[in-house]
């Protein structure tokens, strides 16, 4: 985490130096003060750092911050309320992928705020449907996620009332928000799509036609959900209910009564399998988080009903191969990174998928044994595609990403997602239901198969690392689909392997390699294919294709190369210990931190 404090003197392309001033001026220009090392500053604060996929979500986490909060009611406040100002990328009928490390522990739980299949829902049954396809608006349905990951998340480990929660999120759903350049783009990509269902196109096509920048965004059905769970919680603390048996109240609004009927008539008319005893059954299960030792980090990830062990993995493989001996901007660093994730998605297809229906130990798949086989795997050349697993049998486009610490050292991570051309809106709830069926395979007798009752294995991930000898966390996310877990696995390597500050680690170019089938129904395939960021040197690319992959040039701050999130904790010469925040600027994502 160095800064040049000497930086080069001005010359003309023949070579002459140019005459160089004093802060105050003297020369051609100043030339004193050295080049940032980023585009945004890392941000260090003493209380708490927050990092969200959206301004006005990063605020709404920092108030309850600001007012006492922990890290998880401010993950959980910034969750819901992303559920209404990022709608774009993830919906409160969606899934919540979630991680958590309560202040002063060294245990990591994974909340698995998504959704499983209707016990109705049959593989072959839907296979025949629909000519082996899975269409969107009703046949991929499962049971909405999310809801109950974050009160889950908030029951467990926050300590606010739900109703103080809910406040900005029902606000800003209510009163609406004005959309940024950005957000307003994404409805204006997603047109056409939303048009196809009149229920989403009444609230997200006004008149016809894709809001602009600077339009207010308001949803009021959204706004009278959100109140719904609140006045729950409000109803029953008035009754003489504990703060967990509040929230239990508002998760009954949810997923049983009007609200869970509202949302399987809708589902059940456009093809879905879902019943009411389905959403009545459903609660986020929590678990222990599966860690591997990563330097002095033991990096917890959610278990295989999330593509987070590809983190895991990959760290684990890369530790093995002596990549901290290995320059980054080198055709060699960029090929050990991309053989290394190639071999962990090759694991994914081989053994992920809901665990309850596997039976496979994630911790079993960390194993030192099993990653040095991994890591024994890689040579001077690409490796075919699945090395590790036999090939078996309409892309979604977005996730976002919150995390937070606070500080007595609780640490929220998430990754929500289901984005609003996955599924129409129910209007009378100002929801989708979750669409993440489109991640399990149509395949019998493969691991992340459909199940009645099972959960797919998803693509949203994310991570909290501890050392606990120095009492150090470091927490990221990450939207993008297949591209989250790569994002995040170099963004690790920079900060950990080559001492780059976090803000520089997360701005710094990033490959993607795409040697497996893709995440998401029909589950298309890349041979052998890297993307490569532009601000690479030239010779990466190259070094690359002699070594036999197939590489796509794109462009520098690509979109498509996710937006990883993280904060980190540091500590000062004088044993202080601070938090760093950095936002990744290819995306909305902005940090916060006191």
């Amino acid at each position: 985490m160095t800064i040049d404090q000497h930086p080069p003197v001005a010359r003309t392309r023949s070579g002459e130096a140019l005459p160089q001033g004093s802060g105050m001026g003297g020369g051609i220009v100043a030339g004193v003060f050295a080049q940032a090392e980023s585009m945004r500053p890392t941000l260090y604060g003493e209380k708490w750092a927050i990092v969200c996929g959206h301004p006005l979500v990063t605020e709404v986490g920092a108030e309850i911050l600001r007012r006492g909060g922990n890290a998880v009611d401010a993950g959980v406040a910034a969750g819901f309320a992303s559920n209404v100002v990022q709608v774009d990328m993830c919906n409160l009928g969606g899934i919540a992928p979630i991680v958590v490390r309560p202040a002063g522990s060294d245990e990591v739980s994974a909340i698995a705020g998504v959704g499983v299949w209707g016990a109705a829902a049959d593989l072959e049954t839907l296979r025949a449907a629909h000519d082996g396809a899975l269409p969107l608006g009703g046949a991929p349905s499962i049971v909405p996620g999310a809801v109950s990951g974050w009160l889950t998340a908030l029951s467990r480990f926050g300590s606010l009332a739900l109703p103080d929660i809910l406040a900005a999120a029902i606000a800003l759903a209510e009163d609406g928000f004005l959309l940024d350049p950005r957000t307003a783009s994404h409805f204006a990509t997603m047109a056409e799509s939303l048009a196809q269902w009149p229920s989403t196109a009444e609230v997200f096509l006004p008149g016809g036609r894709a809001p602009h920048a600077g339009d207010r965004l308001r949803q009021p059905a959204l706004a009278r959900t959100l109140r719904r769970l609140a006045a729950a919680a409000e109803d029953a603390a008035a009754a003489g209910a504990t703060r967990e048996e509040a929230i239990e109240a508002a998760h009954r609004a949810f997923y049983t009564g009007e609200v869970a009927r509202t949302i399987v008539d809708f589902v059940s008319d456009r093809g879905g399998c879902l019943d009411t005893a389905d959403l009545a059954a459903f609660r986020a299960d929590v678990d222990p988080a599966p860690s591997v030792r990563f330097g002095r980090w033991q990096v917890h990830v959610p278990p295989t009903w999330s593509q987070g062990p590809i983190i895991a993995q990959a760290l684990g493989i890369l530790e093995r191969r002596g990549i901290r001996e290995i320059p980054f901007d080198t055709g060699a660093y960029a090929h050990e990174v991309v053989e290394a994730l190639k071999l962990a998605f090759s694991e994914r297809e081989r053994c992920f998928g809901d665990p309850r229906a596997t039976g496979i130990d994630t911790q079993m798949l960390l194993s030192d044994a099993h990653l040095s086989a991994l890591a024994a795997m890689i040579g001077e050349h690409a490796l075919p595609n699945l090395p590790t697993a036999r090939q078996a049998g309409p892309p979604l486009p977005s996730t976002t990403a919150i995390v937070v610490v606070d500080e007595h050292g609780a640490t929220f991570a998430a990754s929500p997602s289901d984005t609003l051309d996955g599924a129409p809106i129910i209007p009378e709830l100002g929801i989708l239901c979750s669409p993440r069926g489109v991640q399990s395979r149509l395949v019998p007798g493969h691991p992340n198969m459909l199940r009645p009752g099972g959960r797919p294995c998803v693509t949203p991930a994310a991570m909290i690392a501890l050392d606990a000898d120095r009492d150090a966390v470091w927490a990221a996310a990450c939207p993008g689909g297949d591209v989250i877990v790569q994002a995040i696995v170099q963004a690790m390597l920079l900060v950990d392997v080559h001492g780059r500050t976090p803000q520089a680690a997360v701005e710094a170019p990033r490959l993607f390699g795409s040697s497996f089938p893709g995440g998401f129904h029909p589950h298309p395939v890349g041979d052998s294919l890297v993307f490569v960021e532009g601000s690479f040197s030239p010779e990466v690319a190259d070094d690359l294709e002699r070594r036999g992959h197939r590489v796509v040039d794109w462009p520098a701050n690509e979109f498509d190369a996710g937006s990883v999130q993280t904060v980190m904790s540091v500590a000062t010469p004088a044993g202080d210990r601070l938090l760093t925040a950095a936002a990744d600027p290819r995306r909305s994502a902005y940090a916060n931190a006191r």
